[in-house]
């Protein structure tokens, strides 16, 4: 079977990929291990024999799915999150970092490691490959060729030993500190839910306006003045059913069909009247709904408001569902495609709106390969341009901060003129899977041998210094960040991703995708400074 698996590597790859899936999705005591069981499966079939091995552009082509596709979906959240705490997000990034980097000279000096052990193990132990790079290319630049053969060796081993600890850290901290913080998830989506797109837990209600104040002011100023996050759809007023817009006024009696979280409708009902049963919610005499998929990419990157939908058809979108999340319609949100959006409309205006936004599941589905591989290409080349500081102090964005960051600028960019950045929903998902199990067994099957060379005292000292550094690294910035600075516990989760699999586990912690915005937000700063942190580590202390 070794011989088979070590002449046929894509067999290798697949039977890795599809046992660590199985080994992830196994339970113990409400827990499991999600893909990373797909790294540590690699890992062990890596240790078994060295001629297993998978070709180095399997998991490079996963890393760049992988973050290409989480750039272009948290491209709009992030941008809007530093918008509102970007001094405070940035600073506390960058003070964590050197925290890390703090950590490892001390090591340095209880475990006497040379300079180039104790930064491959800072490279391993945030799972940070460029950095590692970086300080092998100072190392060759700088060094004479038989010293610099034994310091990248010494490199590459802390890395090896570390890299493993760097993934298992994080998801060990999360559990601890989740436990320790006792965090409520669902109550953090519910504060997070205005600022990400993690969906609502939609109701709707008939309400009858019996509040004097109210009438004759526009809805559109009652909206502004009571800040409400509700959609009002149809309106029955003097014998009449119709859909509600901006320059209506209310009447006394009137009887409103409205939306939205129900914490939000009853704000809302207070204000209005008061809750009542009526048969307008049943009432399609007129006004029918119908859920239309968005498969148009001439309406795709554009919000509902600019499509002036009320200048074309009498109808009013009240709800959004994409993938698995519902959410409210306002004039604000940009449509992607994949969306599918609820309509109450007239119903000869039905058939006008499933041609106007192409209403196919299929059409919806597909990826834009000329968008999608040109994206992409913008970001590898991104990745390839070195930076130069002089001193043989160089370092690049590489694989995956290239393609991060061009994904984040398109993805908050959606389209330009004709062309549509973004992926569809269920595609965008479907890449980021894919990339994963490329990255995590590619990654797990090349190191497991180089491991098991290493299996002394001194890798045993190198596990232990990893060990030290991503725990307490991850442990410190939960702890600080959430008592002290106040971010959301969900965010921190992203934030101390600083690897896929710990990402993913994070998500399956939270049942959203929250943590997935703060490792979008983390990730292009920590590549950079962490491959200055690691060569300015390596010159202090060589």
């Amino acid at each position: 079977m070794i011989e088979i698996l070590s002449q046929n590597s894509i067999l290798l790859l697949f039977v890795v990929a599809s046992l660590g899936y199985l080994i992830g999705n196994i339970r113990f005591k409400g827990s499991s291990l999600g893909v990373a069981a797909v790294l540590f499966t690699g890992l062990a079939f890596g240790a078994i024999d060295s001629r297993l091995q998978i070709p180095e552009v399997v998991y490079l082509l996963g890393l760049v799915l992988f973050v290409y596709s989480i750039g272009l979906s948290s491209g709009p959240a992030f941008f809007n999150s530093y918008k509102k705490n970007g001094l405070r997000d940035i600073v506390f990034i960058i003070s964590m970092l050197l925290f890390s980097g703090l950590i490892a000279g001390l090591l340095w000096m209880a475990f006497n490691f040379s300079a180039a052990t104790i930064t491959g193990a800072y490279a391993g132990s945030t799972t940070n490959t460029p950095a590692l790079a970086g300080v092998i290319d100072y190392i060759t630049n700088n060094f004479e060729n038989g010293v610099a053969e034994i310091m990248i060796n010494q490199s590459v081993i802390g890395y090896s030993f570390s890299y493993p600890m760097g993934v298992l850290g994080g998801i060990i901290s999360i559990l601890i500190m989740e436990k320790l913080l006792k965090i409520d998830y669902e109550k953090e989506k519910q504060v997070l839910r205005h600022q990400y797109p993690v969906g609502d837990n939609l109701t709707s209600a008939t309400v009858q306006v019996t509040n004097p104040a109210i009438v004759d002011i526009q809805i559109r100023d009652l909206f502004a003045e009571h800040n409400w996050n509700i959609v009002m759809g149809r309106i029955f007023s003097n014998g009449k059913v119709r859909l509600s817009h901006w320059n209506m006024t209310l009447e006394l009696d009137d009887m409103i069909m409205i939306v939205g979280d129900p914490e939000d409708v009853e704000d809302a009902i207070s204000v209005i009247g008061k809750r009542t049963k009526s048969y307008l919610q049943f009432d399609r005499t007129k006004f029918d709904a119908r859920r239309i998929f968005v498969s148009n990419p001439d309406v795709v990157g554009h919000s509902i408001a600019s499509l002036e939908l009320d200048k074309k058809f009498d109808a009013i979108v009240t709800r959004i569902r994409r993938g698995d999340v519902d959410m409210l319609a306002t004039g604000e949100t940009v449509l992607e495609m994949g969306d599918r959006l609820r309509f109450m409309a007239r119903r000869e205006d039905l058939k006008k709106l499933s041609d106007y936004f192409g209403d196919s599941y299929a059409a919806s589905s597909r990826v834009n390969l000329f968008s999608f591989g040109f994206g992409i290409g913008l970001g590898l080349i991104l990745g390839n341009i070195e930076f130069n500081f002089g001193n043989g102090f160089i370092f690049k964005l590489g694989y995956a901060g290239g393609p991060l960051i061009v994904g984040l600028l398109l993805g908050a960019l959606r389209r330009t003129g004709p062309l549509v950045w973004t992926l569809p929903y269920s595609a965008n998902v479907t890449l980021q899977q894919i990339g994963l199990i490329l990255l995590l067994a590619g990654i797990g099957v090349s190191s497991g041998h180089t491991l098991v060379e290493s299996l002394n005292i001194e890798g045993l000292c190198i596990f232990m210094a990893s060990v030290i550094i991503s725990i307490v690294t991850a442990i410190s910035m939960l702890f600080i960040g959430y008592k002290l600075v106040k971010i959301p516990f969900s965010l921190l989760m992203g934030i101390v991703s600083n690897q896929p699999a710990i990402l993913d586990f994070a998500n399956s912690r939270t049942g959203n995708h929250i943590p997935q915005f703060g490792y979008a937000m983390m990730f292009p700063l920590a590549l950079i400074m962490k491959i200055v942190i690691a060569q300015i580590l390596f010159m202090v202390l060589v």
